[in-house]
């Protein structure tokens, strides 16, 4: 079995607002809904490997969460560290507005502990679900040290911390060397705009520093990328060491969003950025096209609006009746 490695935050939320008719919702949020994604997209000769360090308040929940996963590798589990585990507070203001407000706090990977966890992994997905997962010095040591394709979801990278917890966007100085450290890149628009104010010479950028693809999910209009010359399949990706030119022509489109079959606030569009990425990654670990995982990738997202929650959403992203 290929063991394909998830950096994330488990994240404990509560939402307002999904729903203006029901009270507010509790449940696991954050890197769960990658999970599932995940869970429910791999190939038969993939499983997951969560590389995830969570509260001791929730840590036992977060082992039980893992129990319901059907590719979680049998050696893998949730590491406990003695901090609160990661709470956000979501109060949407539209299908694709809304505010956070973060408590607790699990710092951030030390390169040393992660280091060792690298060595039996095939591929790395990395989502800064928190945007404290990683420090920029070990995102470019695990680039240096780790031979495997490399999926980074910018997230709450672009998220600053108010000192009462709320999440406001920052531009992001140190952009380049960020989008450096894989070799396909996701973000909403949002995010692109703390990177960069030109999105093409953004993407030119990271191009230029040997990233294969990047991706800007655009809520209900779907997707845009920007692929590398010479990039169609995760094999093509860029040889490092090969020099920061890009040669020939880069590619780039916008991919529709699948229709959504809900009425009103029905749907639900937490996590859909993490089912599309961690579907697209799935879709080219096993080997399709990037134009047959990104469409793959855009069905999953409209599935996962409706539906609420993480807990049995693999099973709904695979077409079955989720258990009780």
């Amino acid at each position: 079995m290929k063991r394909l490695g998830v950096i994330g935050s488990f994240v404990w939320d509560v939402i307002h607002g999904r729903d203006p008719r029901a009270v507010a919702v509790e449940e696991w949020g954050g890197i769960t809904y990658a999970l599932s994604a995940f869970d429910a997209a791999l190939s038969n000769d993939w499983q997951m490997v969560p590389l995830a360090r969570v509260g001791s308040d929730l840590h036992v929940h977060a082992c039980d969460y893992l129990r319901t996963l059907r590719r979680v590798a049998p050696d893998a589990q949730a590491i406990a560290v003695p901090y609160p585990n990661n709470r956000v507070e979501l109060r949407y203001h539209s299908d694709e507005r809304r505010s956070e407000v973060l408590t607790g706090g699990v710092p951030p990977w030390p390169w040393q502990g992660l280091k060792p966890l690298l060595r039996d992994l095939d591929a790395l997905y990395i989502n800064l679900i928190s945007g404290f997962e990683l420090e920029l010095e070990t995102a470019q040591l695990i680039r240096q040290h780790f031979a495997g394709p490399i999926y980074l979801d910018v997230h709450s990278l672009t998220l600053a911390l108010e000192p009462d917890g709320l999440r406001t966007l920052r531009p992001l100085p140190n952009a380049a060397q960020w989008l450096a450290c894989a070799d396909v890149v996701q973000m909403n628009e949002d995010e692109l705009a703390m990177l960069a104010p030109d999105p093409m010479a953004l993407a030119a950028s990271a191009l230029a520093q040997q990233v294969s693809a990047l991706v800007v999910t655009l809520g209900a209009r779907g997707a845009a990328y920007f692929l590398a010359p010479g990039f169609d399949r995760i094999g093509d990706r860029a040889r490092r060491g090969a020099g920061t030119s890009v040669l020939g022509t880069i590619r780039t489109a916008r991919v529709a969003a699948e229709r959504v079959d809900v009425k009103g606030r029905d749907g639900d569009p937490t996590g859909c950025g993490d089912v599309f990425g961690a579907t697209l990654f799935s879709r080219l670990l096993g080997g399709d096209t990037f134009t047959d995982a990104l469409h793959a990738a855009t069905k999953a997202a409209a599935r996962n609006v409706a539906y609420r929650g993480a807990r049995g959403l693999a099973h709904h992203l695979r077409g079955e009746l989720v258990p009780s």
